[in-house]
């Protein structure tokens, strides 16, 4: 049950993802975001737990001080029990000595792995940071020559001869289609400018008569 649980959110979180990058179906910067994504995860879970190291790490000393305080405290009372010559506590007093001499010894070399482990954690993890800043700096390297790319693909497309000279045949057409429009208005200007000339020419003739 759990594994079908697993592979429903699997294929979730995967369809999640394909609508994420459905724009960029075909490009190959869609496989660079999934697993820029893979890499986020992994160093979240990194962080989780050099943090979960480091309190342990805390934990560790915190028991070795107590151990090393009750040792001094129980070695001082022997050696008291001792000079007043209470022989039952002095070896009371003995146990518990050898019992925390035991106890440090024990948490000195489990506090030095813990720090030995962690130091080796947080060195991986800050390369794990490097390596997912170097993907973050890839992808917009490739983003940006992506659009660059796209850019000269459609600059390219108007640049083409054909399609200049069919654009320069079209604006000769539209100069062509304007000169006609120009000359067409001229002239039935004049033609009304010599109609108004000579009908104002018959009017006054007429009116001399």
């Amino acid at each position: 049950m759990a594994n079908l649980f697993t592979r429903i959110k699997d294929t979730v979180v995967a369809d999640f993802h394909g609508v994420l990058d459905q724009k960029e179906q075909k490009n190959p910067i869609t496989h660079l975001n999934q697993y820029v994504r893979e890499c986020e995860n992994e160093v979240k879970k990194m962080k989780f737990l050099v943090e979960k190291q480091y309190t342990m790490k805390q934990e560790f000393t915190r028991e070795l001080n107590q151990a090393r305080v009750m040792l001094e405290k129980r070695t001082r009372q022997a050696k008291l029990a001792l000079e007043a010559n209470e022989q039952e506590l002095h070896e009371q007093a003995m146990e518990e000595v050898k019992h925390y001499e035991t106890r440090v010894e024990q948490l000195t070399d489990l506090n030095d792995k813990t720090v030995n482990d962690l130091e080796t954690l947080e060195s991986k993890y800050v390369q794990m940071r490097h390596k997912l800043k170097d993907l973050y700096v890839k992808r917009l390297e490739l983003r940006s020559r992506e659009n660059v790319a796209r850019a000269h693909n459609g600059m390219n497309k108007v640049l083409q001869t054909d399609l200049v000279e069919k654009s320069v045949s079209k604006f000769a057409e539209m100069v062509s289609y304007i000169e006609r429009l120009e000359t067409q208005v001229k002239t039935d200007y004049r033609l009304h400018t010599l109609d108004a000339r000579l009908a104002g020419l018959e009017k006054s003739v007429a009116t001399a008569k």
